[in-house]
């Protein structure tokens, strides 16, 4: 699919990425309706093992598009589309229902999409990494100062 708002040089190493995605995630139509799925939901018929297959997929796509220079934002941003993907995906039959609207991967090449034509999704990721670092720290601390009461409950 070409867009005339990506710069023609992005145009070939685009190409092969919007076909992966469109094939995993709108390739096929159910007779009759407007709605589409592809073989990532396909795939995440089979519980558990085949969101995990899905996750690589996808995440395998993610990496192909750092290598074409999407910014450090702009991976966040999609790699939070593929954990948004696997988590709620994972749920058997609600995830199933989920995965035919939530389409990740033509998420994320939109987003590339969009940092490669306007410039957006530019910047560093650290910010984000290190709030997510500190909120897991906070957490970590937690969980281990809820243990530590609990044993002191328990042995007092």
């Amino acid at each position: 699919m070409e867009d005339q708002s990506v710069p023609q040089n992005f145009q070939q190493e685009l190409a092969w990425i919007d076909t992966a995605a469109r094939v995993l995630d709108s390739r096929y139509r159910i007779p009759g309706t407007n709605i589409r799925f592809g073989l990532d939901f396909l795939i995440g018929l089979a519980p558990y093992v085949g969101d995990v297959v899905s996750f690589s997929i996808s995440g395998l796509l993610v990496a192909v598009m750092a290598r074409k220079g999407a910014s450090g934002m702009a991976l966040v941003k999609m790699v939070g589309n593929v954990l948004i993907d696997t988590i709620v995906g994972a749920v058997p039959l609600l995830g199933d229902l989920f995965d035919l609207g939530y389409k990740a991967n033509l998420r994320n090449l939109r987003l590339l999409r969009e940092h490669y034509a306007e410039g957006r999704h530019q910047g560093s990721a650290w910010p984000v990494v290190i709030a997510i670092l500190l909120l897991l720290f906070a957490v970590m601390a937690l969980l281990v100062w809820g243990v530590w009461r609990l044993v002191y409950w328990v042995f007092s």
